[in-house]
């Protein structure tokens, strides 16, 4: 049996730190501080050498005083109905509708700007709620609400992403001027009707990264992240993730701490002066009733972070800048958290797979995380690290050498990883046009070599075909498709060229692929033609045929009014505006502000109908 490519020096270093112990560990999961005045006295006396450290550096400047918040009452941090909730990680069951979005999880559905609940589409669109009915061969625009709630000033606010769970549309935002996350409920009637329940507030850092989303569902459980990073200048009581239920009176004197000091666990050996360090949050909600209720977890621990969610704990991996890195594991049932010293960083929650009691997980030696607009820029060696979900544990376990196994290419700009199947594979976009164009593939689970995959065109998207795969990609002004089969190799098949286009969104929702039988389907995907702004993208779509793509045609948007909205928050379409959606045989567009139904006729799709739902215009096209 072919073994595996011996590791690479670079990475062979970074591992010195692992490699004299097994990933044995000597205590099975993270300690919890014992109460508030642990706490308090871990971080005061962190604070404290980190003022006196900096008093030391520049002798000539005053050290800088310590003004300590008293720490909130106890009960101030136990008792609420936001700290209530036993979540067990429920799972869909055969009787839920099969989700519009392309999640990357089975049975863990991601926040979109669309969902659907039975004949009702819902559209999160520029701060404002839109529903859209569907069933009895309708498309018809029903309902509009702001995507906030009354007396709440949205200026400074973002409202991202959204779920549907039952009949509440959960709404995930986050506000610069409040400071924090924002989860909006809203009822949604059996008409399609939207009024406003409750909005909740959590004290946080921003959660934004261009290729994760912040909120998931699994059941009726909405599970999200959101990071706090502490400062040692500056009071830590007053930066603990804190909660409030918004009013019209409400004021930053309204929150109080969702995590006693029980509930926060120490990810980190000790607190070095001036070290980085952020309480990674992990908060699961029941939906299944009126009043939202919640449990949160917390670990302290470098600020770096990549997170993902699996069917049932949540991992965040961080690192300090260097080498050394870390990941944690936050179950959903709220037991307590595990860690285990790792090197490298993923660069983004693509390059995650728990299955078969073992997380897999692609690394780059010098990789960014997903912060932000950092997930393109790593660089360095590549490793996939597969792990026994039983080599996690307290602060000494620790990933050994034989954990990593060094993978061929060093990521480049833009690297892009999928797990399909029993197949991991990764490319780039490149640093240059001249650079060589390839994807690799391996068997996660197996020494078999690498293989190594000539392409015409950059890597910036991988998705599953099913069992299979496409890569996504330019050469030149044309946008490439290549499907690749994934049997007892991997080969690619001839690819589809779209003439002068671009993908119009380059986020993993943009595409869906809707499954006929085992060997076809169809995919959509938002393109931009030359000379087209990001309103005026189509959907192209592609039949699949045993991947020989061939083209349907496309769902196309006319010019989008959106200086007539009135839009008051969230201008701007960070997580894109165009989607394809699949319901059984129907085929739709979000384009915009407009919702544009397909027919597909043999080998053509054709327009239906559409409707017009700006705000402003309210018009309605029908057939």
């Amino acid at each position: 049996m072919p073994t595996a490519r011996p590791l690479c020096p670079l990475l062979l270093a970074a591992l010195a730190l692992c490699a004299c112990t097994t990933a044995e560990s000597r205590t099975r999961h993270l300690e919890s501080f014992r109460d508030e005045a642990q706490l308090r006295s871990t971080l005061e006396t962190w604070r404290a050498k980190s003022q006196r450290a900096q008093a030391r550096r520049v002798a000539y400047a005053p050290p800088l005083q310590a003004v300590m918040s008293p720490p909130p009452p106890a009960a101030a941090a136990e008792a609420s109905s936001l700290d209530q909730v036993q979540v067990t990680g429920s799972r869909l069951t055969a009787d839920d509708e099969a989700s519009i979005t392309n999640n990357q999880v089975q049975g863990v559905d991601e926040g979109d700007i669309v969902k659907r609940r039975g004949d009702l589409l819902v559209v999160l669109r520029r701060g404002r709620l839109f529903t859209l009915r569907i069933g009895d061969d309708q498309l018809k625009p029903v309902a509009m609400a702001d995507a906030f709630g009354p007396d709440i000033d949205p200026a400074g606010a973002w409202y991202d992403e959204m779920l549907v769970s039952g009949d509440t549309v959960a709404v995930i935002g986050y506000s610069y001027a409040r400071g924090g996350t924002e989860v909006g409920l809203f009822d949604l009637e059996a008409r399609g009707g939207l009024r406003h329940r409750e909005t909740v507030h959590l004290r946080s850092h921003d959660y934004y990264s261009a290729r994760n989303y912040a909120s998931r569902l699994i059941g009726r459980t909405l599970v999200f992240y959101s990071p706090m990073h502490l400062h040692a200048h500056a009071p830590w009581a007053g930066s603990m993730p804190a909660w409030r239920r918004w009013h019209r009176d409400a004021t930053p004197a309204g929150f109080r701490r969702m995590l006693p000091a029980e509930r926060i666990y120490r990810g980190v050996e000790s607190l070095e002066p001036d070290a980085s360090l952020a309480l990674h949050t992990v908060s699961v909600c029941d939906l299944a009733t009126r009043a939202m209720s919640c449990k949160a977890t917390a670990v302290l621990g470098p600020p770096g972070r990549v997170f993902h969610v699996a069917e049932d704990a949540v991992y965040v991996w961080t690192t300090d800048g260097g080498a050394s890195s870390g990941v944690f594991r936050l179950p959903l049932d709220g037991s307590a958290p595990s860690r285990l010293r790792t090197t490298g960083s993923p660069v983004d929650q693509m390059g995650f797979l728990q299955r078969d009691g073992h997380l897999n997980v692609l690394v780059q030696r010098d990789g960014r995380g997903e912060g932000m607009w950092q997930s393109g820029g790593g660089q360095g060696e590549l490793a996939l690290m597969r792990v026994p979900l039983t080599a996690f544990g307290g602060l000494d376990a620790r990933a050994s050498r034989r954990h990593y196994r060094a993978l061929p290419g060093d990521g480049g700009w833009g690297l892009h990883t999928r797990f399909v199947g029993d197949w991991l594979i990764y490319g780039s976009q490149g640093w240059s046009e001249s650079a060589p164009r390839r994807a690799h593939a391996l068997r996660y689970a197996e020494p078999s070599p690498v293989q190594s995959l000539a392409l015409e065109h950059t890597v910036e998207r991988i998705d599953a075909l099913g069992q299979d795969a496409v890569l996504v990609g330019n050469r030149g002004s044309d946008l490439l498709f290549t499907p690749v089969r994934l049997a007892a190799r991997a080969s690619l098949h001839a690819p589809y060229v779209q003439r002068e286009a671009a993908q119009g969104d380059d986020r993993t929702h943009g595409f869906f692929y809707r499954a006929d039988d085992e060997a076809s389907g169809v995919l959509g995907l938002p393109i931009l033609r030359r000379g087209d702004s990001g309103e005026d993208a189509g959907v192209l779509y592609l039949r699949n045929r045993r991947l020989a793509l061939s083209r349907l045609g496309t769902l196309d948007a006319r010019r989008a009014r959106i200086n007539e909205d009135g839009c008051r928050a969230s201008c701007v379409d960070w997580y894109g505006n165009a989607r394809p959606i699949f319901i059984g045989e129907r085929v739709f567009a979000l384009l915009g502000y407009e919702m544009v139904e397909g027919r597909i006729e043999g080998e053509r799709v054709v327009e239906r109908r559409r409707v017009d739902f700006t705000p402003a215009a309210a018009v309605a096209v029908m057939d």
